[in-house]
């Protein structure tokens, strides 16, 4: 029985070899796996904002204004403040459409 046991063994030592490069024996290139990153990761944002939207939705109303619209309001009614323009509430709605980008990441 000895026998049988060092044989398994050998066979074991034997085996294929794992490639250094998996992708390249199935033929992905880094386009494909930048693709497949991309999507995944994609694919994680979203399911983190529909997390974060139920998040949202428990808030008491103070926290989810702080968290969501607090911030570019102040920075807006900052800017507002200073420029004091002939048309505040237009020059307000123009600034939160224009620096929108800065705080959806945020949310």
């Amino acid at each position: 029985m000895a026998d049988d046991h060092t044989d398994a063994d050998q066979s074991m030592d034997s085996s294929t070899p794992v490639a250094e490069n998996p992708q390249a024996e199935y033929g992905l290139t880094e386009n494909i796996q930048r693709i497949v990153e991309n999507e995944k990761a994609h694919h994680e944002k979203m399911a983190k904002q529909k997390l974060d939207l139920q998040t949202l939705q428990t808030l008491p109303t103070r926290a989810y204004l702080d968290q969501t619209v607090v911030p570019i309001l102040l920075q807006g009614l900052s800017v507002l403040a200073k420029e004091r323009p002939a048309q505040p509430i237009e020059f307000l709605a123009a600034f939160l459409l224009k620096n929108k980008s800065q705080f959806e990441d945020r949310n």
